[in-house]
């Protein structure tokens, strides 16, 4: 059975330039569109937090800044449906990612606060990224590319085409302006071949086994592209 380790942040806030903790977590569409996709197709999906931190779910990601209502209703309950796998996730730090044949990240916030940082988590990135095998990373999540190193001091996705959340599309959250760093200016200093679509438009960017999303709108696509990547 194709297996998927799908990572998830462990933070339920974000640090503000001015010290203020922005209340965060996990984008709900970026986690259970994936993750029904990935489970329609029979796959085995294995949710990791660092040291198995419950995750928390965005309020703003269920509201209207997640999207239309009837989508965001469809969201929700399948979060509520979710809520077990939630509440139960695995330990990154304990779980082989050589087993799985997807590692798969989901975004929102929260990985600008913890992943970003994780040395460990960088460790499993570039390993991951120097196998070749299928590693993707939708919308904030890409964040975590920024923790890893190679054993030459080097940053081992420089030169990788790629995509996060556009700078235009940080800009329409206000808390957003506070911040002390965005991704695609960092991902851009660091040496990513970064692209950007349309704001709010689906926009997936394939570099060899490296599959990118631009944004919450990009969640199933991104799987659907993971998919067609397994069946190759």
């Amino acid at each position: 059975m194709t297996s998927v380790l799908m990572v998830l942040s462990g933070a339920d806030h974000w640090t503000l330039r001015d010290g203020t903790e922005h209340p965060t977590g996990v984008w709900a569409e970026e986690f259970a569109v994936p993750y029904e996709t990935f489970r329609e197709q029979g796959f085995d999906v294995t949710v990791a937090t660092p040291d198995a931190r419950v995750p928390t779910i965005d309020r703003l990601s269920l509201g209207i800044s997640g999207g239309m209502p009837w989508t965001m209703k469809r969201i929700a309950q399948k979060i509520e449906t979710l809520r077990p796998v939630l509440d139960a996730p695995a330990n990154l730090y304990e779980v082989d990612p050589d087993a799985f044949d997807l590692l798969f990240y989901s975004g929102g916030h929260g990985p600008m606060e913890d992943l970003a940082h994780d040395a460990a988590d960088g460790r499993i990135l570039t390993r991951r990224l120097a196998q070749n095998r299928p590693l993707a990373l939708l919308c904030h999540a890409p964040a975590a590319m920024l923790a890893a190193k190679g054993e030459d001091g080097s940053w081992p996705f420089a030169g990788r085409r790629l995509t996060a959340l556009s700078n235009t599309e940080e800009r329409l959250n206000p808390f957003a302006w506070k911040a002390t760093w965005w991704l695609e200016t960092r991902l851009k200093e660091k040496g990513a071949d970064y692209s950007a679509g349309l704001p709010l438009r689906p926009h997936v960017v394939e570099d060899r086994s490296l599959l990118t999303g631009q944004n919450p709108q990009s969640s199933q696509r991104l799987a659907e592209r993971c998919i067609e990547m397994l069946g190759r």
